[in-house]
């Protein structure tokens, strides 16, 4: 699958004031019954956003908000850049989680550290988690309550993030890979297909040194 290269993006910040936000807290287990990667944006946060239960396919437009639930306040229905507490995204492996945030349109997550798998899962589905010292978020936490409506630019070629209107830039890491991974808006199945065939070719010189190894050795030596 072809990702959509990630280079800029400028949004409005959603500040999730909550310490280990677990993957079933993002998206619970009865969403669980699709592969589509797309449809699970209106359970986001399900336990936090809505006051009664649903299951996979009902219409959340029907159901009951959580009007003490930031998302579901009016201002923050656009944000783009999610800013979290440590250890966002722990708990089970799901990949729906990531579906989930950017299926509703987060772009950008900020905290202080992430699941390993969850951040994994979220740079394979296009989402860039950026990871900040506890002081750093602390200081943005602040900063976005103080300035609402606030918005972020990040800059991923540049590694920046910034806001003009309160003179705010910082600088931030992102392993290489990652980097590369997200600009090229590429997923692992598309990026080993750069290498198609650099791969036939290993296939063909082996079974001609060892033709015992396949059933039909002339099928893949075409």
């Amino acid at each position: 699958m072809k990702l959509k290269p990630f280079s800029c993006h400028t949004g409005l910040v959603m500040p999730l004031d909550i310490p280990n936000v677990d993957t079933d807290l993002i998206i619970p287990k009865q969403y669980l019954k699709s592969t589509k990667k797309v449809g699970f944006g209106p359970y986001l946060f399900d336990e936090l956003r809505y006051l009664d239960s649903a299951e996979y396919g009902d219409d959340c437009t029907k159901r009951k908000l959580n009007p003490q639930f930031i998302l579901n306040r009016k201002e923050y229905k656009s944000s783009s850049i999610l800013l979290a507490r440590e250890n966002f995204g722990c708990g089970s492996s799901r990949e729906h989680a990531p579906w989930a945030i950017t299926d509703y349109g987060f772009k950008v997550l900020i905290a202080p550290s992430f699941a390993d798998i969850f951040f994994s899962n979220s740079v394979k589905n296009g989402l860039l988690p950026i990871v900040l010292n506890a002081e750093l978020v602390e200081r943005l936490f602040i900063v976005t309550t103080e300035n609402f409506p606030f918005q972020l630019s990040v800059d991923l070629p540049s590694q920046l993030i910034s806001n003009s209107d309160i003179n705010f830039r910082l600088q931030f890491e992102i392993p290489k890979e990652v980097k590369d991974y997200l600009i090229a808006g590429m997923d692992e199945i598309s990026t080993t297909l750069q290498y198609k065939e650099d791969i036939k070719n290993y296939e063909r010189q082996r079974l001609k040194e060892k033709p015992w190894i396949a059933e039909n050795p002339e099928e893949i030596l075409k």
